[in-house]
């Protein structure tokens, strides 16, 4: 598989935090009781919520050995890689290496042309939005084929330049570069290529050493990486009455490494799969969705806030001709993520929420969803392998119908929020408000309480340890706008609105 309100999402995000450890126990019993009714093979599901974070598992990773999911269990995450190969490329940006408007041929060191627009450069700008002019024609399956089967491994440019023994027609659109949008896993093996042209590295190891682990991710495009074989999670579909196995079938025995020893990087990234061959947890992926959605401010990746913005800002957006929206669940895309909850096809949650970012994913009978809210401090991961009915696209979008009851259950959690108006009738007072220097907190009784502040998007901004009756919060050195107070009495949690000016 491969505008908004401008306050109430923001107050989702930060009130969920307070409802999700009460309400985690019953979202745990509605998934189990969807994954039974929807007869799904195995299932994890990974919420986020302002920090408070829970993973939910059921089924099992191995049937022959009855082995069962858990918040260890690696899956093959399919098209969400791409998404990891984006941050690489806007890593490579930030530092100076790569211009993302610059003609990618300088980069792999031969000319790419559409034949249908030969005076118009690719861009990595264009690659990673799918408006390249590329897709995946029939030269591509033979390609992906050759690539696993030949030595040497055969040269990017043989599926690319006219001429070569894999290239065909249709592996380019007759629109010019930049004007079209079409989703192509083609793409993302070209900007595996690229990401090892210009750092001399093979493409797994740059993404483990330089994404994956600075961010704390037990997972990589090479399976030769997992700490152990026995935590991957076979994907099925179910065929003549039984769970036949698609990938990643090892039973516990790892596969013979190949021999890469004459692999020269730059020539066909496509080897590691950037288009969908990461394996990592439900886990994993709030990891990497929580970086995206606070923009790198935890320090554990070396790239500005100002380049994750322009890699989640708005590239390509539906106009009804201009691309190919899969069915009307591509609407709008950043560089290497997918904006979705924009129309109804594309829907996950009530418009309330505002754009979903991230990346779906279908592969070998496994289903994948990573998405973070836009407005707000929500991430999910969902992580199917295997369906014994199969996958039906859904009753009233676009995603499948196992999606949308997934998206259903999650989002009726979502929307539990605190009734913000009851503040006023607690033992607090907050002054003044609007404030512009300091907020006073006073409490009516002698209960201990703390506190914390939040920003519009969730980030804890600063908090007390023990407090008592009182307490003054200074507040001069941040911007003006909303945010949001946090106190905590050992009964109850509460939540004010607060405004800087």
């Amino acid at each position: 598989m491969l505008l908004q309100q401008h306050v109430k999402p923001f107050l989702i995000g930060i009130v969920l935090l307070f409802t999700f450890q009460t309400q985690s126990q019953n979202i745990g019993k509605d998934l189990e009781l969807l994954f039974n009714d929807t007869q799904l093979l195995g299932l994890a599901v990974s919420i986020s919520i302002n920090g408070s974070h829970e993973t939910f598992n059921f089924g099992v990773r191995d049937v022959s050995r009855n082995l069962p999911i858990t918040n260890t269990t690696h899956f093959r995450i399919a098209s969400i890689s791409k998404a990891f190969t984006a941050l690489a490329v806007m890593k490579l940006y930030d530092a100076g290496i790569v211009d993302l408007d610059e003609d990618i041929s300088n980069y792999l060191g031969y000319q790419v042309r559409n034949p249908n627009a030969v005076t118009t450069p690719i861009t990595l700008r264009m690659v990673l939005s799918h408006r390249s002019g590329l897709q995946d024609g029939a030269g591509y399956a033979n390609f992906q084929n050759a690539t696993f089967s030949q030595t040497p491994l055969p040269n990017l440019n043989e599926l690319l330049l006219p001429g070569g023994n894999f290239y065909t027609p249709n592996i380019w659109r007759l629109e010019a570069p930049g004007t079209y949008f079409t989703y192509s896993n083609l793409n993302f093996g070209l900007l595996g290529t690229i990401i090892e042209a210009v750092t001399s590295e093979r493409f797994d190891v740059y993404m483990k050493s330089e994404i994956l682990e600075p961010l704390g991710i037990d997972g990589s495009f090479n399976i030769q990486d997992l700490t152990d074989i026995n935590e991957l999670a076979a994907l099925y579909r179910y065929q003549n009455g039984t769970w036949v196995p698609q990938l990643d079938n090892y039973e516990g025995v790892m596969p013979t490494p190949p021999d890469l020893s004459g692999y020269v990087p730059g020539t066909n990234g496509l080897y590691f799969a950037p288009q969908g061959g990461l394996r990592c947890t439900a886990t994993d992926l709030i990891t990497f969705l929580r970086f995206l959605q606070e923009e790198g401010n935890d320090g554990t990746l070396d790239i500005t806030p100002a380049t994750l913005q322009e890699m989640k800002a708005i590239a390509w957006d539906y106009n009804g001709s201009n691309g190919d929206n899969y069915f009307g669940l591509f609407n709008r895309w950043g560089l290497g993520l997918h904006h979705a909850n924009t129309q109804s096809n594309d829907r996950i949650c009530g418009v309330d929420f505002g754009t979903f970012i991230g990346h779906p994913g279908e592969a070998y009978g496994l289903i994948s969803d990573a998405f973070f809210t836009s407005a707000g401090a929500i991430q999910f991961s969902i992580l199917i392998n295997g369906s014994r009915n199969g996958y039906e696209v859904g009753a009233t979008t676009s995603f499948y119908t196992v999606e949308e009851k997934i998206f259903s259950t999650l989002c009726a959690y979502f929307q539990q929020e605190l009734a913000v108006g009851a503040f006023e009738t607690t033992p607090f007072t907050i002054t003044p408000n609007p404030a512009s220097s300091y907020v006073n907190i006073s409490s009516k009784t002698d209960t201990d309480f703390t506190w914390q502040l939040f920003s519009v998007s969730g980030k804890s901004i600063s908090e007390s340890s023990v407090a008592a009756d009182k307490n003054i919060l200074d507040v001069s050195s941040l911007f003006s706008g909303i945010y949001f107070l946090k106190i905590s009495t050992p009964n109850q949690t509460l939540v004010k609105k607060i405004s800087i000016e």
